[in-house]
Order: C-alpha cells, then structure tokens, then sequence
C-alpha cells in the first residue's frame, strides 16, 4: 500500500508491509533529485521479506527452525543467523545477562534483537538508494535518518501501555527507539536469570543510535526492571523511559520528551 502527500516539489512517500508477525511503515522524503524512490522501497521491502525467511520461527523449515532442532550448524546457515547472534552476544554482556538469545526455552530465539536488526538493514537500504531523510516504524521499533523537513525532525509518540489511546509523550528522533512490553503479545518475555516468563516493567523504550541494540536492551530492560537502569547508564548513547505496573513513568537522566 503506498500514499503519497506532497507539499511544493518535495513528497512523503508511505508504503506498508506486513511481515515478521507486524505491519512495517515506510516514510522516505522524495524531493525529486534522485532515482526512482519506489525502486528504493522495494530493495527495503526484500531486506524484511528476507528476515523474515532466514528468522521466522512460525516456518518450520526456516535455517532458524532447523538450527534450533540442530538440523543445521549455524557455520552453513545464511550468514544473517551468525551475525544476529553476535549482536545477541553484544547484548547479553552490555545488558549484564538480563538478554540471552540462546537462553532460551526450545534453543536459540533471537526474536527480542531480529525485528530491530531488520528494520535498520531496512532504513540502510534506503539510505544507500540515495533518500537520506527516512524512517522505518517495524511495529513500533522505528530507525530514522535525517529529518521529516527542514524544520520538523522526525517525532515519535510512545505509547501508554494502559491505554493505547494515550502517549507517554514524544520523542525528537535521529537515530532510533525500540519498545518492548506485554501489551501488544502478553506474556511472551523470558527472564533468563529467573528461568521463567516474567516482566518487572509493563513497557521499556530504548532510544541510540543502532536499533539493533535498543532493540535488545528494551527486552533486557522490560525484564530486569530498576536494575536494569544500570546497564542503561553505563552505554553511551542509549537512554530510557519505562512504564511501571502501577502506572507511573521513570527515565534515566539523559532522557527527555519533547
């Protein structure tokens, strides 16, 4: 599905894709000065549509679903698997072990970084196309490059995940946010340390510079819950906002809502 607005000789373009288990928004910023943006969008299209092939665990002959019934060893699957789970890895030790990939009941199950690492393969594909203004939304972790105008950035609302009628309030974003919660899936979130399915936070958004990481570390934090602030702190770059069970709204000190 593609929209199109525009305003003088510059056009938001949005196309919208379901895959990976949720609807991805594109908005790229056309001011006519280069190919086709639609050929762009397309490359974008396949970067996901490949994720979701090499990942989904839903398709049981997916390279993920036979590496996790030890069907196929990791070094012979597609190099996105060895990849992904290196950044798992990253995480595991940036978040303290609060996030562990292969930790999980049933085998490995990137499911909590992949999403993430998709869309910003996704808004890189864009970008290498030449549109340098974009924004990818993959069900609610969004990478964005540039700025919606010359004087609007690209501003994203975080969701109250009692409501989601309600905002927490607005992010300012270059770079990229990433949530994670029980809202939208129930109780789908593995505590690694506790052995169980378990959330601290109802919600945990993540902004920096790679979704790849933000994506990660809101699950790690969603999971830890306070002490998770700690892990967040000491990253540079990476700041947080969550929502707690009784309502209330807590951030690290570098967090601001515009």
């Amino acid at each position: 599905m593609t929209a199109t607005k525009t305003a003088g000789k510059t056009r938001v373009v949005r196309e919208l894709l379901r895959v990976m288990g949720t609807v991805v928004t594109f908005d790229v910023i056309d001011d006519g000065s280069k190919d086709d943006v639609h050929v762009a969008l397309a490359s974008a299209r396949a970067v996901l549509r490949r994720a979701d092939a090499v990942f989904s665990l839903w398709k049981p002959d997916s390279p993920l679903s036979r590496v996790r019934r030890g069907e196929l060893d990791v070094i012979d699957a597609p190099s996105e698997i060895e990849e992904v789970l290196r950044l798992c890895r990253d995480v595991r030790e940036l978040s303290d072990g609060w996030f562990d990939a292969e930790a999980m009941p049933g085998g490995i199950d990137p499911t909590g970084l992949v999403k993430g690492w998709a869309a910003k393969r996704s808004l890189d594909t864009i970008r290498r196309a030449g549109f340098e203004n974009a924004l990818v939304n993959a069900g609610g972790d969004v990478a964005a490059a540039g700025t919606y105008s010359a004087n609007h950035p690209w501003r994203i609302a975080v969701a109250d995940p009692g409501s989601r009628a309600r905002i927490l309030g607005v992010v300012e974003l270059d770079g990229s946010i990433a949530t994670s919660g029980t809202s939208e899936r129930g109780a789908h979130l593995y505590d690694p340390k506790g052995h169980r399915y378990s959330t601290r936070f109802s919600s945990a958004s993540v902004v920096g510079p790679d979704l790849s990481i933000a994506d990660g570390l809101a699950t790690a934090l969603v999971v830890a819950g306070e002490e998770g602030f700690s892990f967040i702190d000491a990253i540079d770059g990476y700041e947080a906002v969550v929502c707690d069970r009784r309502g209330g709204v807590l951030a690290t000190s570098g967090f601001a809502f515009s």
